[in-house]
């Protein structure tokens, strides 16, 4: 089971100030589960609290103007403002056209919300699973720096503290060093999902291996071989850096590095499934190899090109599963696949506001080897 800060020292010993979420237009599931645990929480340590989340919209106008407005006083309250910049669904009226909500336009958004506070608040937290132009976390050329440009305009505005999920570079927070900045891995959330599909896995170098997608994904995958004490490989990915295709330069090849796959069950973690190429291609790479089952985890399973491909690799046996997290927008048409389990980071998330609430350590939050332990000792003991 997953530890938290006790309900008491939540609601009656240690807690700073009242609890207020905030929910960005796009984040309301996540919100909502967020809000039942704290709901429960309260029940149990003998409150009696319908809800934490506190009114607020972001209307516009027909011209695409906005404004933030919060509905109840927010004074001497600890704010949590939660934001899903990928949820591409929601749509305003422009002009009388229908437009789809952009990162831009959800960070947009945040920052109305915050303003609406009026700076009445005792402590503002921003919990933006998704980081908001994380993807750009280097300059190659002249180019932009969206996600640290983002963090100091956060920081100007009084946030003290950030809290995301597999940030693409933790480097970025090096823009806000006086600002907190926590970036979390779903590690021990995506093993247990896993386990609960597939309890006849066998974690050990003869049935078990690891595989990074390619040398940015090495750690985490690294993390996952040493947890669970499996051998560990990878690919690389060979470009044609003459060409530039959408942005990117193609990849000629994906080149893997380590011993052999044959027989055995594979897990590939990366933080992103965008068009899903990549996965597919290594998934077919390692099916050549002679590879057992093909299990695929990506924190934000954002598909921009469709299901279709992960279907046929599905129906051919090529992909197993794939895991993905709901801390970003996922279509219902990709909830409903059958090879998609999808790992619940609520209860994660919940830890996080109790921690800050109550100005407690998230060092053991963000480390979750104990848990992990916990679980497959537990698995073993079954």
């Amino acid at each position: 089971m997953e530890k938290e800060v006790s309900t008491k020292a939540v609601f009656t010993e240690t807690q700073v100030a009242d609890i207020g979420l905030i929910v960005v237009p796009g984040a309301e599931e996540m919100a909502e589960l967020v809000d039942a645990h704290l709901v429960r929480m309260a029940k149990e340590a003998g409150f009696d609290k319908e809800t934490f989340i506190i009114p607020s919209i972001c209307p516009r106008f027909q011209s695409g103007d906005a404004k933030g407005l919060i509905k109840e006083s927010v004074r001497g309250d600890d704010l949590f403002f939660i934001i899903d910049p990928g949820n591409f669904s929601l749509t305003y009226n422009l002009f009388g056209y229908e437009n789809h909500m952009s990162p831009d336009d959800h960070f947009a958004n945040l920052k109305r919300l915050i303003q609406a506070a009026s700076g009445k608040q005792r402590r503002t937290t921003v919990i933006m699973p998704s980081l908001y132009g994380g993807r750009q976390h280097r300059r190659a050329a002249r180019e932009s720096l969206d996600c640290a440009y983002a963090l100091q305009e956060l920081a100007s505005m009084g946030v003290d503290n950030v809290v995301t999920f597999d940030a693409h570079d933790p480097r970025v927070q090096n823009a806000v060093p006086l600002m907190s900045f926590d970036t979390a891995m779903p590690t021990y959330q995506v093993l247990k999902t896993l386990l609960e599909h597939m309890p006849d896995l066998q974690f050990d170098t003869e049935h078990f291996m690891v595989i990074s997608p390619d040398e940015g994904a090495m750690n985490r995958n690294m993390y996952y071989s040493s947890v669970l004490g499996v051998n560990l490989g990878m690919f690389y990915k060979r470009r044609d850096y003459s060409v530039v295709v959408n942005g990117r330069n193609p990849i000629v090849a994906h080149e893997y590095l380590g011993e052999s796959v044959e027989g055995k069950d594979v897990f590939i973690a990366d933080d992103i499934i965008a068009s899903g190429e990549s996965m597919l291609d290594i998934g077919y790479e390692l099916k050549k190899r002679g590879a057992r089952r093909i299990f695929a985890n990506a924190t934000f399973p954002l598909f921009t090109s469709g299901l279709e491909k992960f279907d046929e690799a599905y129906e051919k046996g090529i992909i197993s599963a794939v895991l993905g997290t709901n801390l970003t927008y996922r279509t219902p048409e990709l909830r409903e696949r059958e090879w998609f389990y999808e790992v619940d980071m609520s209860k994660y998330i919940t830890s996080f506001i109790t921690a800050i609430s109550t100005n407690m350590s998230v060092s053991r939050i963000l480390d979750p080897i104990v848990k992990i332990n916990a679980l497959l000792e537990g698995r073993d003991n079954d």
